[in-house]
């Protein structure tokens, strides 16, 4: 499942979900790279 984080005040990574911590950020998949940041939160429009 893709899911965008927040890493920094204005950048932002999408990736493939690889796990949650326990601080509440997830951690997220770009190739061979782990980035660790807090979640978008989803809109429902």
């Amino acid at each position: 499942m893709l899911r965008t984080i927040v890493v920094g005040s204005c950048v932002s990574v999408q990736g493939t979900f690889e796990s949650q911590l326990e601080n509440g950020k997830i951690v997220v998949r770009v190739g061979d790279r782990l980035f660790a940041g807090k979640p978008v939160m989803r809109n429902n429009a």
